[in-house]
């Protein structure tokens, strides 16, 4: 028996759609990401620092030989940078630029609220900006005795800034930087 081209095709297609069909098909409920992030555990600066402060021991230090560390997060990306200036009677223009940082996220983001920090027996002052939307840096922050230490962070991932994306990793480190605030004290 000899079948032609069309028989066989046609016996294929009927073979496959019935070998395809293995049962039922079951609606699947809908899932959500689930990100967890380790409790943090924080541990004291090394006494290289003009200051010193608590950070979150899942974290590292890095450019250990400037005025003040980096502080890297592996796991999420993301690196807070540090930077430290001695005020020399210029506390007017470091508020102003800790002030303008945030400002040129407003093109990109949604909102910055802001929350002011005074610690007056540590003679810590300063601001935390939050950064909602799809900016590049998702915290801002300054602190500064106002007499003669400031202290400015930045909060980058390395990452596209997709706000929905980063928000539980920023909001954990978030947490890490108030508890930075928290804990900061000036050595002078």
């Amino acid at each position: 028996m000899i079948y032609s081209f069309t028989e066989i095709r046609f016996l294929l297609i009927l073979i496959f759609f019935f070998s395809s069909c293995d049962g039922l098909v079951q609606p699947r409920p809908k899932a959500m990401l689930k990100l967890e992030y380790p409790i943090p555990e924080y541990k004291k600066t090394l006494n290289k620092y003009p200051f010193d402060f608590e950070f979150n021991q899942y974290a590292q230090l890095k450019g250990t030989n400037k005025l003040a560390p980096d502080i890297y997060y592996p796991e999420m990306k993301a690196t807070l940078y540090l930077s430290y200036v001695k005020v020399k009677k210029n506390i007017d223009s470091l508020l102003n630029d800790a002030y303008k940082i945030p400002s040129k996220h407003m093109i990109k983001a949604d909102a910055i609220p802001e929350r002011v920090y005074i610690a007056n027996k540590r003679k810590v002052y300063g601001t935390l900006f939050s950064v909602v939307g799809n900016a590049a840096s998702q915290l801002q922050f300054f602190l500064t005795d106002s007499t003669k230490n400031f202290l400015v962070g930045s909060l980058y991932f390395y990452s596209r800034p997709y706000y929905d994306s980063i928000m539980p990793a920023a909001k954990y480190i978030e947490k890490d930087v108030i508890h930075l605030m928290e804990t900061l004290s000036w050595k002078n």
